[in-house]
């Protein structure tokens, strides 16, 4: 498929067909993942193939009870990972500087580079996904359920498979309020917001599934406006992360 279509074609997928994906194919687009860039080289991500019925049902509660985490004929774990690279810098006698932010940052942006490139070759190839970050609603549940060490966090999950469904594509933010040129111009911002939310309106009440009466920044102003998650930095410090 051409590229640039299948980048501004992308949509949440959460209705999969049954079919396998092959196996060949399968690692096929996982190479094409870890083919992404990484900040120094550090590849600071590991995926976590779900294939234990069990934990996927357990994943679905947690995510919500999400049933697509369960149903897709794939789930997968994104993780960032700094446990190897720090086992490495101690296998050469050196003691590696744990807890920076800095490089919390860079395992978290690897892993989300990883991911957008898996989703890329994935959907080129006619297949789906579906984010979830709903995997942080209880990130020591996952942990445990997922044996995952010290400095080494779940990012989010992605749903995987063969499309059952057909779905609008969300407009997105004009293009003047998504790029600014030399500085940070925010003079007409509301007035485009303004217009963008005529425009996601229109889009909410015409798409086939889960029509609503909602603007863009109606719906910022609901998720914004209350705390999202507030146990993730004492997660994240317990992990090994974030602590200077």
């Amino acid at each position: 498929m051409d590229l640039l279509k299948v980048l501004n074609s992308h949509r949440s997928i959460r209705k999969f067909k049954s079919n396998k994906i092959d196996e060949q194919l399968f690692q096929q687009i996982i190479l094409a993942g870890q083919s992404s860039a990484s900040s120094s080289f550090i590849q600071a991500c590991t995926i976590i193939r779900i294939k234990d019925l069990e934990k996927r049902k357990v994943l679905r509660e947690i995510a919500g009870d999400q049933s697509y985490v369960e149903e897709a004929p794939e789930f997968l774990v994104f993780c960032a990972d700094l446990s190897r690279s720090y086992k490495s810098c101690e296998n050469h006698g050196k003691e590696p500087a744990k807890g920076l932010t800095e490089q919390f940052i860079i395992a978290t942006v690897d892993t989300a580079i990883v991911a957008q490139s898996t989703v890329i070759a994935a959907e080129s190839l006619g297949l789906g996904i579906c984010y979830i970050g709903a995997l942080r609603n209880d990130p020591f549940r996952v942990s445990d359920l997922l044996e995952l060490p010290d400095h080494i966090y779940p990012v989010f999950g992605m749903c995987l498979g063969y499309p059952d469904e057909n779905p609008e594509v969300k407009p997105r933010l004009p293009l003047d309020l998504f790029l600014k040129d030399d500085v940070y111009q925010d003079k007409k911002d509301m007035q485009n917001i303004a217009l963008y939310d005529e425009e996601m309106l229109n889009y909410y009440q015409q798409r086939t599934t889960n029509k609503k009466h909602q603007s863009w920044s109606e719906q910022m102003a609901g998720i914004l406006s209350k705390e999202s998650r507030p146990f993730m930095k004492e997660y994240l410090v317990k992990k090994g992360f974030l602590k200077r």
